[in-house]
């Protein structure tokens, strides 16, 4: 055996040209190592729609909570000379922007009738002469604290019911699982209508309901994805290896029910922003004087047969909420699920 093996002599080695050496080169990976957060950033960016819903939120956002600084006049006061005026922008001269209207024909100076000087609103007044603009920015700042209290309650609550719920298994899980089935059979609209029983109407009823409510769908949810996960191979191979609980639930739990996590947020969200608003529209949500989104579309469409603009501007904003909200949640889903191909 020894002799029929074949002698290597250093002949038979023959140094890398400079050439072959850059085709070697040329064969490496040169793409930089991204982590998961910053691939997720990379393809949501991708996503035009998701880009420019995200844009329109902040957008909404800085008006909202950044409102003393936008506010053309306080939100509540009252000037009964000055109500039902149309918007009015100074150097526009458009119809429906230059403080006109059209009566019996006509169009008259809304401004010049109601001796208002100098003041205008840049989108008009109510039937108590308070400004729209600033009611429609306090109303949506009342809107995104509802969608705000909704998203913390779903991930402090939800997502670390689901975890445990799914993980431990047994009776615990059968035991979790009952408090949600009874949890789920009382009707949003009756827990808010007994808490006002106890409670005053406004946010604090719209809160304590949806801290009650909100949260179950992301429960189940995340409790029916981890009951899967948690007999994959990467997740036994972790539990093989000795790593805790804990470790395992955030290293490898997470990253994958990120995609479920996600997409039920951004369905949670414009839910609890229309369940505020339907509260405040039939009279049970934010009271009097306080605006929300709901209570000016009320007060709007009691005039929509001659001044439209009361309801038209308020509807719009709370349905740029919902639908960027869903675009936003499409987008995220689809950058942050492990699993999607670009």
């Amino acid at each position: 055996m020894a002799d029929n093996a074949k002698h290597i002599s250093a002949g038979d080695f023959k140094p890398i040209s400079a050439e072959d050496r850059g085709n070697l080169d040329s064969e490496k990976i040169s793409a930089p190592s991204l982590t998961f957060l910053q691939d997720s950033w990379r393809r949501f960016r991708k996503n035009k729609a998701a880009m420019i819903a995200l844009i329109i939120l902040i957008i909404l956002f800085i008006l909202a909570f950044g409102s003393n600084l936008f506010e053309t006049h306080a939100p509540n006061a009252t000037n009964p000379n000055l109500a039902n005026l149309p918007p009015k922008i100074p150097g526009i001269d458009i119809n429906g922007f230059n403080g006109t209207l059209d009566q019996s024909g006509q169009r008259i100076n809304a401004y010049a009738q109601a001796h208002a000087g100098s003041k205008y609103f840049i989108l008009g007044t109510d039937y108590l002469g308070r400004d729209l603009f600033s009611r429609i920015l306090y109303g949506t700042r009342i809107s995104l604290t509802i969608a705000l209290v909704a998203s913390f309650f779903d991930l402090a609550v939800g997502v670390v019911y689901g975890v445990i719920s799914g993980w431990i298994g047994g009776w615990v899980d059968t035991f979790m699982q009952r408090i949600i089935e009874i949890l789920l059979s009382i009707p949003n609209l009756v827990v808010i209508i007994l808490l006002m029983v106890i409670l005053k109407p406004g946010m604090e009823s719209i809160i304590i309901a949806i801290a009650l409510t909100s949260w179950i769908n992301m429960a189940r949810l995340i409790r029916a994805q981890t009951l899967e996960l948690k007999n994959q191979e990467f997740v036994l191979a972790a539990r093989t290896l000795g790593e805790s609980s804990i470790k395992i639930g955030f290293k490898h739990l997470l990253p994958n029910l990120s995609s479920i996590i996600i997409i039920n947020l951004m369905f949670t969200i414009p839910t609890a922003i229309f369940f505020e608003a339907f509260l405040s529209y039939i009279g049970i949500g934010v009271s009097a004087p306080q605006a929300s989104l709901g209570t000016l579309i009320n007060d709007g469409q009691k005039n929509f047969q001659f001044l439209p603009y009361q309801m038209w501007y308020p509807a719009i904003v709370l349905s740029l909420l919902m639908i960027a909200f869903n675009i936003l949640g499409d987008g995220m889903r689809d950058a942050f699920d492990p699993k999607s191909r670009e």
